[in-house]
């Protein structure tokens, strides 16, 4: 076992206020082959639990297995996007530590699909303490999350609420896409709610290289990774059902101070890797003896829990620029978001809705916006034209006069 670093976790129930340990047994698993249970060390132990649907007892909605890793099915009952219990030095040049959940509780409530868990969590550079109440309704599983946190050493970046998740391409990233499928995704953008009110939306990407961004905020009201594209025909994927999968929120209990929401994504050439992470990082930097509280709430639903009163980004495209049929100007390109919701649910067809653009570098031309016939998604229009291979960042949102209709969309270029 110490050849493969295997470390088992400890598992308590708690019952009537007494905790009593969980014993392991290789008769309490069915393993298939006898011949490889009969290999099986009698002190294997648990490398984790799950938490058992009740409406289906064949099937689970909730588990914690791995380091500090869990995640839950959500309501389509497909596993996708994770969470965290802290991540350590994520995108440094230093190794990034995974601190582990070492022992679990888990309390009697007396509801089939409400369950208590109490965690520890134990590393090299923090420890600390966890208490998870998950209720699973026909919409969403819904987590409050408590967390004292205590630090050993000096922790250069400490990431708090962290979501793990796979991004490989979307209708955004067709260059990249050499799978036969439309799209694969576990989700296809980092939705903000900053602490001013704003709403953002930023498309996902496989960069050519890591790549991190901090959305700098104080005390913001959510942030999440989430699946936008529910459509078996976005994927056309009848194994991994990434239309199932679901997406999840953060919503912070209380003020969380200064500090930034940070988006690391790793390049991948397949489905198998998760390569995107999301976080909250505070702006005071933690020392070796600090301790730090915090309460938060994950929700695993198909939309954040809070959609807001303004159109969404459904769509991400992009294309040589130019008119079709006409010879393509050399260093354009073209960007078109579609938008569905909000104040322009049922507008009638209009042309006097802007699509308000601003570029870190390069020019944009002939932004204008229409509304997709027969639908009530509205689709923005614009070109850059652009020298260099440098990375682009860019914004835009749609605007009516001096109101605001949609959240605002970001995303980076790479030319």
């Amino acid at each position: 076992l110490d050849k493969f670093n295997y470390l088992p976790v400890d598992v308590h129930a708690v019952e009537k206020g007494k905790a009593r340990r969980v014993l392991f047994s290789k008769d309490c698993f069915a393993y298939g082959d006898p011949a490889f249970a009969a290999r099986l060390p009698d002190n294997l132990g648990f490398s984790g639990f799950r938490v058992m649907n009740s409406r289906a007892s064949e099937t689970d909605w909730l588990a914690f297995q791995g380091a500090s890793y869990f995640r839950s099915s959500g309501p389509r009952g497909q596993y996708g996007t994770s969470a965290r219990g802290i991540a350590v030095n994520t995108a440094l040049p230093q190794p990034e530590e995974f601190p582990r959940f070492s022992q679990f509780w888990l309390m009697e409530t007396g509801a089939p699909d409400i369950v208590t868990i109490y965690a520890l969590l134990e590393g090299p550079s923090v420890t600390g303490a966890y208490r998870f109440d998950a209720r699973r309704g026909d919409a969403a599983v819904v987590m409050t999350v408590h967390v004292d946190l205590f630090a050993r050493t000096d922790v250069p970046r400490l990431g708090f609420a962290p979501l793990t998740s796979m991004y490989w391409y979307g209708e955004n990233d067709r260059r990249r896409a050499i799978d036969w499928r439309p799209e694969v995704h576990d989700c296809d953008g980092l939705a903000l709610w900053t602490g001013k009110g704003e709403r953002i939306w930023r498309p996902l990407i496989d960069p050519p290289s890591v790549l991190t961004n901090s959305f700098i905020d104080v005390d913001p009201k959510g942030f999440g990774l989430l699946q936008r594209d529910h459509d078996f025909n976005d994927y056309q994927d009848d194994g991994a059902f990434y239309n199932r999968r679901p997406s999840v929120w953060v919503e912070p209990v209380g003020q969380w101070g200064e500090g930034a929401v940070e988006l690391v994504e790793i390049p991948t050439d397949d489905e198998i890797h998760d390569n995107v992470v999301a976080y909250w990082t505070p702006k005071k930097t933690v020392k070796a003896g600090d301790s730090l509280s915090l309460d938060y709430r994950l929700y695993w639903q198909d939309v954040e829990p809070h959609p807001p009163n303004l159109a969404r980004v459904v769509a991400t495209r992009i294309g040589r620029g130019g008119v079709p049929g006409q010879p393509p100007p050399p260093n354009e390109w073209k960007f078109v978001i579609d938008f569905e919701g909000g104040p322009m649910e049922e507008m009638a067809p209009r042309y006097d809705i802007k699509p308000v653009v601003t570029l870190s570098r390069g020019k944009v031309i002939n932004p204008y916006t229409i509304k997709v016939v027969d639908t009530n998604r509205w689709r923005g229009f614009f070109d850059i034209v652009l020298e260099g291979k440098e990375p682009l960042d860019m914004r835009c949102y749609l605007k009516l006069g001096d109101e605001t209709l949609s959240e605002t969309w970001l995303y980076q270029f790479y030319p």
